[in-house]
């Protein structure tokens, strides 16, 4: 097996990896927990409102 021969299965190899990782990411499946994940940073926010609420009602 000579260098080009390795260097095209490498490059064959990674594509497949990319596509494998573009269908996971894109699969219906993970959609939810992905929609979970980029709202995590708004539930901080309404917690620390919640918080706020509470400790001026005391």
């Amino acid at each position: 097996m000579d260098y080009g021969t390795f260097r095209g299965l490498y490059t064959l190899l990674l594509m497949v990896i990319m596509i494998g990782i573009f269908v996971w990411a894109y699969s219906k499946r993970r959609k939810r927990s992905f929609d979970e994940a980029a709202n995590l940073v708004f539930a901080d926010d309404e917690q620390l409102g919640a918080d706020k609420k509470n400790a001026g009602a005391k």
